[in-house]
């Protein structure tokens, strides 16, 4: 990598020795964005030059410095080209957000600009002295405990103040109990937590962040949020939280097909990274249609002109019948994948019982209090349940007592006789790194029928992908071919944990599409509020103390409780049972099936409604068509009776929540 900027750097150090009495620190970190001292004559030299401040104190970040400058970047990997021709700039004040498919090479282009890797071709530079923080998606810790791998590499002057705030940033990404434990002994979340936390203790001219929202809680990702929203120096993210993308972004940089595109917000979404990503890319999209659209009609033409008769083709120019060749040659990028993902793989009959804890507790040896306590939870077919609560607070405990996984120290767990659970974790399954993917989806079948072969397709593994080893495939493609190995088995209680992490946005709003019409049941435990939002109709909260309670107000409602300094223990409406308050009269089923049975008849009211409207509006049109005037009075007649009985339906299914003492709103 080669400096730059050694011009402005030495205006600068003239400009304070000419304009300053105090003594000038032997390098000044103009990229790197420290200054000695405040000093109007710099203000003021900034301000002639264009360059404004982004703070008020000492130290000084200038606004609009370049940190990091790449171009022309060039990246393969075994048998697949990545992207070509890449530029981007990361200045002081950017705030950019990489998107991409999994596998095009977001993790390769970052690895790339911090030194990491070589480029194929192409040039990194970064400014004089500028120093860049750096989280990898598996990041690596000193030995030693938490404390010290958080506090390393701190200068002896200040070592005190670095060290407070390394707790501090540990204790708000919620390894605050855990200060000294060994390094070797953490978990790759807990890993990640740390190495995060010793970023964000430090001044840096530029943060380069991989997937840091992953293994936080919905706590430590609203002050990650925060951090980086007041963060002076340059961004570059990776993350596929699109609620992280829409508040800390202001650019967004996208790979496709190998090419790269730089969305800048303007107009209705200005402020916003993120929805600048979706206008421009549905832009691009449409723009490539009509355009080949506009190809296609030309290449007919000329098709038409180069078949008339062999004596008229004769006297043609050649110029133009080589190029009519060329236009009826031409081809459209492939897109980037085939179709949509195959996540419809059927589902095995669901009876009408799923599973219910009864009085369930669990307490890991070692702990002295349960993780689990007192926990009475049915899940019946067509449920949607979202589980919050910080990282540690037994979320994956609770799902691993509705598999089986685990055996509760008292109580019981019922399953069905149908109930065939399929768990995505976080952990992953344990796939063989040397693994071909083709041979972890057919097993010891031998070769792939065609169904495994267009299972695979499906699931955007085609190709040389099929061939790859696991090893070599990106974090989100092995959560892809995880997530197909659990959809396989056709299950009917879809256990998520974590499912979130490492999938691309176009992935996620796959399954989000799919889980809304899929008829089993669905227990998911996130910190992707956008996908808790879409997903789930009701939320469970553990707060650490065992307990497990319903929320009013959802994955929201949770959180303005731990913004307010509420706990599970103080709130009238906290319980061991999952339950509101006491219920006058019993609910023959569980309040989460009630919501569900009630959004169900608001939606047929709605359909029935829009009808009655449509016909109406055609039986005013009309006219004296006598034949068309009967058949449409026939046809509101049936759709008013649907419309009656939805209501009547909704009423009673309204009244029943009531008398259960249940909030509908």
């Amino acid at each position: 990598m080669r400096p730059f900027g050694a011009q402005l750097h030495q205006q600068l150090i003239g400009r304070l020795v000419a304009h300053s009495d105090a003594p000038l620190d032997a390098e000044l970190h103009l990229v790197g964005g420290q200054l000695p001292f405040e000093n109007l004559a710099l203000a003021s030299f900034c301000k002639e030059a264009h360059v404004p401040s982004v703070c008020n104190g000492c130290p000084r970040i200038i606004h609009g410095v370049i940190v990091i400058d790449a171009q022309g970047l060039a990246a393969s990997r075994p048998n697949r080209p990545l992207f070509r021709d890449l530029s981007i700039t990361v200045s002081t004040g950017d705030r950019i957000g990489v998107v991409g498919l999994n596998g095009c090479g977001k993790s390769t282009l970052l690895r790339i600009l911090t030194g990491e890797l070589q480029a194929d071709a192409g040039e990194v530079r970064t400014g004089r002295n500028a120093r860049v923080g750096v989280l990898s998606q598996h990041p690596v810790l000193p030995a030693g405990t938490v404390r010290q791998a958080a506090a390393s590499d701190v200068e002896a002057a200040a070592s005190d103040v670095e060290a407070w705030r390394a707790e501090a940033a540990l204790s708000r990404l919620g390894m605050g109990d855990m200060l000294d434990a060994r390094t070797d002994q953490l978990s790759g979340g807990q890993t990640k937590r740390v190495a995060l936390a010793s970023l964000l203790c430090r001044e840096w001219d530029a943060l380069v962040l991989d997937e840091p929202t992953n293994h936080l809680d919905l706590d430590a990702i609203t002050y990650l949020e925060d951090a980086l929203a007041s963060f002076g120096g340059g961004l570059l993210l990776v993350t596929h939280d699109r609620h992280v993308l829409d508040r800390v972004t202001t650019k967004v940089l996208e790979i496709d097909r190998g090419h790269a595109y730089v969305h800048e917000p303007r107009g209705v979404n200005t402020g916003s990274g993120y929805a600048t990503y979706l206008a421009a890319r549905i832009e691009r999209e449409e723009t490539a249609a009509t355009a080949e659209q506009v190809r296609r009609n030309a290449a007919r033409r000329e098709l038409t002109w180069l078949r008339r008769g062999a004596p008229a083709r004769s006297t043609k120019p050649k110029a133009r019948v080589d190029a009519a060749k060329n236009l009826i040659a031409q081809r459209a990028d492939a897109p980037a994948r085939q179709g949509d993902i195959g996540l419809d793989l059927g589902t095995t009959r669901l009876g009408s019982k799923g599973v219910e804890l009864d009085g369930v507790s669990f307490t890991w040896p070692g702990n002295a209090s349960p993780t689990v306590a007192n926990c009475t939870l049915t899940l019946e077919p067509g449920d949607r349940i979202g589980i919050v609560g910080p990282n540690g607070a037994g979320k994956s405990t609770l799902l691993d007592l509705v598999a089986g996984r685990i055996e509760p120290a008292t109580g019981t767990v019922t399953r069905g006789s149908t109930v065939k659970i399929g768990y995505y974790d976080q952990l992953g399954r344990d796939l063989d790194p040397t693994q071909r993917v083709r041979d972890a989806v057919i097993g010891d079948k031998g070769d792939p029928s065609v169904e495994d072969l267009n299972l695979m397709r499906s699931f955007w593994f085609d190709g040389d992908a099929q061939f790859a080893p696991i090893g070599t495939l990106s974090g989100g493609e092995r959560r892809r071919l995880q997530l197909l190995l659990t959809l396989v088995a056709q299950p009917n209680v879809l256990l998520l944990d974590e499912p979130t992490n490492d999938l691309d946005l176009d992935t996620l709003r796959a399954l989000e599409d799919h889980l809304e019409t899929w008829p089993g049941i669905v227990v998911v435990v996130s910190h992707d509020r956008t996908f808790l939002d879409v997903t789930v109709d009701e939320v469970l909260a553990l707060g650490g103390d065992g307990n497990v309670r319903r929320v009013r107000g959802g994955v929201a409602g949770w959180l303005a409780e731990r913004s307010a300094g509420t706990t599970t223990s103080d709130k009238a409406t906290s319980s061991s049972h999952v339950a509101t308050a006491k219920p006058t009269t019993k609910s023959k089923v569980s309040p989460s099936t009630l919501r569900r049975q009630i959004g169900e008849a608001e939606r047929a009211m709605n359909k029935a409604q829009a009808e009655s409207e449509r016909l109406s509006a055609e039986l005013a049109a009309a006219g004296n068509d006598h034949h068309k005037i009967t058949a449409l009075s026939e046809d509101l007649g049936r759709v008013h009776e649907t419309l009656a009985t939805a209501e009547s339906r909704w009423l009673e299914l309204a009244a029943e929540a009531e008398a259960a003492g249940l909030d509908i709103s």
